[in-house]
Protein backbone atom coordinates (compact mmCIF):
# COMPACT_ATOMS: atom_id res chain seq x y z
CA UNK A 1 0.00 0.00 0.00
CA UNK A 2 1.12 3.54 -0.78
CA UNK A 3 -0.21 6.41 1.35
CA UNK A 4 -0.63 9.88 -0.15
CA UNK A 5 -0.50 12.62 2.49
CA UNK A 6 -1.99 15.96 1.39
CA UNK A 7 -0.82 18.98 3.36
CA UNK A 8 -2.31 22.36 2.39
CA UNK A 9 -0.12 25.12 3.80
CA UNK A 10 -0.65 28.85 4.10
CA UNK A 11 1.75 30.88 6.24
CA UNK A 12 2.93 27.90 8.32
CA UNK A 13 6.67 28.57 8.37
CA UNK A 14 6.85 28.11 12.13
CA UNK A 15 5.26 24.64 12.17
CA UNK A 16 5.81 22.99 8.79
CA UNK A 17 9.16 21.37 9.62
CA UNK A 18 7.89 19.81 12.87
CA UNK A 19 4.72 18.69 11.09
CA UNK A 20 6.71 16.91 8.38
CA UNK A 21 8.90 15.23 10.97
CA UNK A 22 5.79 13.73 12.59
CA UNK A 23 4.32 12.73 9.24
CA UNK A 24 7.46 10.85 8.22
CA UNK A 25 7.72 9.02 11.54
CA UNK A 26 4.08 7.86 11.48
CA UNK A 27 3.40 4.43 9.95
CA UNK A 28 7.09 3.85 9.14
CA UNK A 29 6.33 0.53 7.43
CA UNK A 30 4.08 2.24 4.85
CA UNK A 31 5.41 3.87 1.67
CA UNK A 32 4.39 7.55 1.62
CA UNK A 33 4.23 10.40 -0.84
CA UNK A 34 3.95 13.69 1.01
CA UNK A 35 2.38 16.40 -1.13
CA UNK A 36 2.64 19.89 0.38
CA UNK A 37 0.58 22.52 -1.43
CA UNK A 38 1.76 26.03 -0.64
CA UNK A 39 -1.20 28.38 -1.12
CA UNK A 40 0.85 31.49 -1.95
CA UNK A 41 2.29 31.96 1.55
CA UNK A 42 3.81 35.31 2.52
CA UNK A 43 5.81 34.29 5.59
CA UNK A 44 8.66 32.28 4.06
CA UNK A 45 6.83 28.92 3.86
CA UNK A 46 7.22 28.82 0.09
CA UNK A 47 10.95 29.57 0.25
CA UNK A 48 11.47 26.95 2.96
CA UNK A 49 9.67 24.29 0.90
CA UNK A 50 11.74 25.16 -2.16
CA UNK A 51 14.99 24.96 -0.22
CA UNK A 52 14.18 21.80 1.72
CA UNK A 53 11.79 19.54 -0.21
CA UNK A 54 12.45 19.80 -3.94
CA UNK A 55 13.58 16.43 -5.34
CA UNK A 56 13.91 14.90 -1.86
CA UNK A 57 13.23 11.17 -1.48
CA UNK A 58 14.47 8.63 1.00
CA UNK A 59 14.40 5.03 2.15
CA UNK A 60 14.93 3.71 5.67
CA UNK A 61 14.97 7.31 6.83
CA UNK A 62 13.79 9.78 9.43
CA UNK A 63 13.69 13.57 9.49
CA UNK A 64 16.01 15.82 11.47
CA UNK A 65 15.53 19.57 11.92
CA UNK A 66 18.65 21.72 12.18
CA UNK A 67 19.29 24.78 14.31
CA UNK A 68 18.10 27.08 11.51
CA UNK A 69 14.99 25.03 10.82
CA UNK A 70 16.38 23.16 7.84
CA UNK A 71 15.14 19.63 7.15
CA UNK A 72 17.44 16.70 6.44
CA UNK A 73 16.92 12.96 6.05
CA UNK A 74 18.84 10.73 8.44
CA UNK A 75 18.89 6.94 8.95
CA UNK A 76 15.62 5.82 10.50
CA UNK A 77 12.59 3.57 10.29
CA UNK A 78 10.51 5.05 7.46
CA UNK A 79 10.39 2.58 4.60
CA UNK A 80 10.11 5.05 1.69
CA UNK A 81 9.29 8.76 1.55
CA UNK A 82 8.81 11.02 -1.47
CA UNK A 83 8.29 14.76 -0.90
CA UNK A 84 6.37 16.63 -3.59
CA UNK A 85 5.94 20.39 -2.98
CA UNK A 86 3.42 22.19 -5.19
CA UNK A 87 2.96 25.95 -5.39
CA UNK A 88 0.05 28.31 -6.05
CA UNK A 89 0.77 31.67 -7.63
CA UNK A 90 -2.28 33.15 -5.89
CA UNK A 91 -4.11 32.28 -2.71
CA UNK A 92 -7.04 29.93 -3.45
CA UNK A 93 -8.02 28.73 0.03
CA UNK A 94 -7.83 25.32 1.68
CA UNK A 95 -10.26 23.74 -0.76
CA UNK A 96 -8.33 25.11 -3.71
CA UNK A 97 -5.08 23.72 -2.32
CA UNK A 98 -6.68 20.31 -1.81
CA UNK A 99 -8.04 20.31 -5.35
CA UNK A 100 -4.46 20.74 -6.56
CA UNK A 101 -3.24 17.98 -4.26
CA UNK A 102 -6.01 15.55 -5.14
CA UNK A 103 -5.14 15.97 -8.79
CA UNK A 104 -1.54 14.93 -8.11
CA UNK A 105 -1.87 11.88 -5.84
CA UNK A 106 -0.61 8.46 -6.91
CA UNK A 107 -1.27 6.49 -3.71
CA UNK A 108 -3.80 3.79 -2.92
CA UNK A 109 -5.04 5.59 0.20
CA UNK A 110 -5.22 9.35 0.78
CA UNK A 111 -5.21 11.29 4.04
CA UNK A 112 -5.48 15.04 4.68
CA UNK A 113 -3.07 16.59 7.17
CA UNK A 114 -3.02 20.24 8.26
CA UNK A 115 0.39 21.94 8.21
CA UNK A 116 0.10 23.07 11.83
CA UNK A 117 0.52 20.88 14.90
CA UNK A 118 -3.16 20.51 15.85
CA UNK A 119 -3.36 16.87 14.70
CA UNK A 120 -1.15 13.88 15.49
CA UNK A 121 -0.29 11.54 12.57
CA UNK A 122 0.06 8.67 15.04
CA UNK A 123 -3.74 8.55 14.93
CA UNK A 124 -3.47 7.23 11.37
CA UNK A 125 -2.63 3.76 12.67
CA UNK A 126 -6.23 2.88 13.49
CA UNK A 127 -7.53 4.62 10.38
CA UNK A 128 -5.26 2.62 8.07
CA UNK A 129 -6.18 -0.55 9.95
CA UNK A 130 -9.86 -0.08 9.05
CA UNK A 131 -9.14 0.61 5.37
CA UNK A 132 -6.10 -1.47 4.43
CA UNK A 133 -5.85 -4.25 7.03
CA UNK A 134 -9.38 -5.17 8.09
CA UNK A 135 -10.75 -3.80 4.79
CA UNK A 136 -14.07 -2.82 6.34
CA UNK A 137 -13.97 0.91 5.46
CA UNK A 138 -13.69 3.07 2.36
CA UNK A 139 -13.70 6.39 4.23
CA UNK A 140 -12.57 7.03 7.82
CA UNK A 141 -13.25 10.29 9.67
CA UNK A 142 -11.40 11.31 12.77
CA UNK A 143 -13.49 12.80 15.55
CA UNK A 144 -12.31 15.25 18.18
CA UNK A 145 -15.22 14.27 20.46
CA UNK A 146 -14.41 10.72 21.48
CA UNK A 147 -12.44 11.14 24.67
CA UNK A 148 -8.91 11.58 23.31
CA UNK A 149 -6.81 14.60 24.39
CA UNK A 150 -8.69 17.67 23.19
CA UNK A 151 -7.51 21.18 24.02
CA UNK A 152 -10.30 23.26 25.58
CA UNK A 153 -10.68 26.43 23.50
CA UNK A 154 -13.64 28.33 22.07
CA UNK A 155 -17.21 27.46 23.01
CA UNK A 156 -18.57 29.11 19.85
CA UNK A 157 -16.35 26.80 17.74
CA UNK A 158 -17.65 23.78 19.64
CA UNK A 159 -21.26 24.89 19.27
CA UNK A 160 -20.88 25.67 15.55
CA UNK A 161 -19.23 22.33 14.89
CA UNK A 162 -21.98 20.45 16.71
CA UNK A 163 -24.67 22.36 14.83
CA UNK A 164 -23.08 21.78 11.43
CA UNK A 165 -22.60 18.07 12.11
CA UNK A 166 -26.16 17.72 13.42
CA UNK A 167 -27.66 19.41 10.37
CA UNK A 168 -25.43 17.39 8.06
CA UNK A 169 -26.63 14.15 9.64
CA UNK A 170 -30.27 15.22 9.34
CA UNK A 171 -29.90 16.23 5.69
CA UNK A 172 -27.73 13.33 4.56
CA UNK A 173 -28.92 10.56 6.89
CA UNK A 174 -25.58 10.01 8.62
CA UNK A 175 -24.34 9.76 12.23
CA UNK A 176 -21.01 11.60 12.09
CA UNK A 177 -19.95 13.74 15.04
CA UNK A 178 -17.27 15.94 13.44
CA UNK A 179 -17.54 16.59 9.70
CA UNK A 180 -15.35 19.71 9.99
CA UNK A 181 -12.39 17.62 11.18
CA UNK A 182 -9.20 17.72 9.13
CA UNK A 183 -8.53 13.98 9.32
CA UNK A 184 -10.34 12.27 6.49
CA UNK A 185 -8.76 9.12 5.05
CA UNK A 186 -10.16 7.44 1.96
CA UNK A 187 -9.33 5.08 -0.88
CA UNK A 188 -8.41 5.93 -4.45
CA UNK A 189 -11.74 4.47 -5.55
CA UNK A 190 -13.51 7.13 -3.48
CA UNK A 191 -11.24 9.84 -4.89
CA UNK A 192 -12.18 8.92 -8.44
CA UNK A 193 -15.85 9.70 -7.72
CA UNK A 194 -15.24 13.14 -6.22
CA UNK A 195 -15.80 16.45 -7.99
CA UNK A 196 -14.54 19.06 -5.54
CA UNK A 197 -15.12 22.68 -6.52
CA UNK A 198 -15.12 24.50 -3.13
CA UNK A 199 -12.03 26.68 -2.71
CA UNK A 200 -12.49 27.58 0.95
CA UNK A 201 -13.29 25.57 4.09
CA UNK A 202 -16.45 24.49 2.27
CA UNK A 203 -14.30 21.56 1.14
CA UNK A 204 -15.22 19.75 4.36
CA UNK A 205 -18.96 19.90 3.65
CA UNK A 206 -18.66 19.20 -0.08
CA UNK A 207 -16.43 16.17 0.44
CA UNK A 208 -18.77 14.79 3.09
CA UNK A 209 -21.85 15.50 0.97
CA UNK A 210 -20.46 13.67 -2.05
CA UNK A 211 -19.36 10.69 0.01
CA UNK A 212 -22.73 10.45 1.78
CA UNK A 213 -24.85 10.94 -1.33
CA UNK A 214 -23.00 8.18 -3.19
CA UNK A 215 -24.65 5.62 -0.87
CA UNK A 216 -21.98 3.07 -1.71
CA UNK A 217 -19.06 3.83 0.61
CA UNK A 218 -18.48 2.24 3.99
CA UNK A 219 -17.95 5.18 6.33
CA UNK A 220 -16.31 4.85 9.75
CA UNK A 221 -15.39 7.32 12.47
CA UNK A 222 -12.92 7.03 15.35
CA UNK A 223 -11.50 9.23 18.07
CA UNK A 224 -8.38 11.32 17.49
CA UNK A 225 -6.33 13.75 19.55
CA UNK A 226 -6.65 17.49 19.00
CA UNK A 227 -4.06 20.07 20.02
CA UNK A 228 -5.92 23.16 18.84
CA UNK A 229 -4.46 26.62 18.30
CA UNK A 230 -5.75 30.03 19.35
CA UNK A 231 -6.02 32.87 16.85
CA UNK A 232 -2.83 34.35 18.28
CA UNK A 233 -1.12 31.03 17.55
CA UNK A 234 -2.27 31.00 13.94
CA UNK A 235 -5.87 29.70 13.84
CA UNK A 236 -7.45 30.74 10.53
CA UNK A 237 -11.07 29.55 10.41
CA UNK A 238 -13.59 32.13 11.66
CA UNK A 239 -17.32 32.76 12.14
CA UNK A 240 -17.80 33.63 8.46
CA UNK A 241 -16.70 30.12 7.52
CA UNK A 242 -19.30 28.73 9.91
CA UNK A 243 -22.07 30.74 8.25
CA UNK A 244 -20.88 29.60 4.81
CA UNK A 245 -20.92 25.98 6.00
CA UNK A 246 -24.64 26.26 6.81
CA UNK A 247 -25.31 27.41 3.24
CA UNK A 248 -23.08 24.68 1.81
CA UNK A 249 -25.08 22.03 3.69
CA UNK A 250 -28.14 22.93 1.66
CA UNK A 251 -26.31 23.71 -1.56
CA UNK A 252 -24.57 20.35 -1.80
CA UNK A 253 -27.61 18.39 -0.62
CA UNK A 254 -29.73 19.50 -3.53
CA UNK A 255 -27.01 20.28 -6.09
Amino acid sequence: MKLSVLIPAYNERQTIAACLKRVVSALPEVEKEIIVIDDCSRDGTREWLTANLLNVTGRNCAVAIGDRGELTLVPGAARAVDFRPLFHERNRGKGGALQTGLGAVTGDVIVIQDADLEYDPEDWVEMVDLIAVRKVADVVYGSRFYGRPHRALYFHHFLANRLISFLFNALYDQTLTDIEVCYKMFTREVLETLNITANDFGFEVQFSAQVARARRWRIYELGISYYGRTYLEGKKINWKDGVKALWYLLKYRFE
